[in-house]
């Protein structure tokens, strides 16, 4: 019996350990792309392929150091803000998981 709840006690703390950490804001800066070029833009000119790309669908990307993260949000603001700065540096605040962040602000990178 005290095996089980010593089990029990140990499985809330992870798991409220991870939920926790998962939900963690960080800040990343980097080159704003779009998910299908990544690093290496097919088209000629890095800020005209990454919107001809977003306008078939694509995702907007940061390309951090070898990374490349795909950026989600549903603020319209904020991917007015990354259309604004294809191609250049940018600071993105938001949850990461995996190569995924859920973006919660945008702005120039200084």
């Amino acid at each position: 019996m005290k095996l089980r709840k010593l089990r029990i006690a140990a499985f809330i703390v992870i798991a409220v350990g991870s939920a926790v950490a998962a939900g963690k804001s960080e800040t990343f800066t980097g080159e704003v792309s779009d998910a299908m070029c990544g690093a290496k833009h097919m088209m000629p000119g890095n800020a005209a392929c990454l919107r001809t790309c977003v306008s078939k669908g694509a995702n907007y990307a940061l390309v951090v150091g070898d990374r490349v993260y795909t950026l989600h949000t549903s603020d319209e603001t904020a991917r007015k803000t990354l259309d604004k700065l294809a191609g250049e540096k940018a600071k993105v605040t938001g949850t990461a998981d995996g190569e995924t962040i859920e973006v919660s602000r945008v702005g120039p990178a200084k």
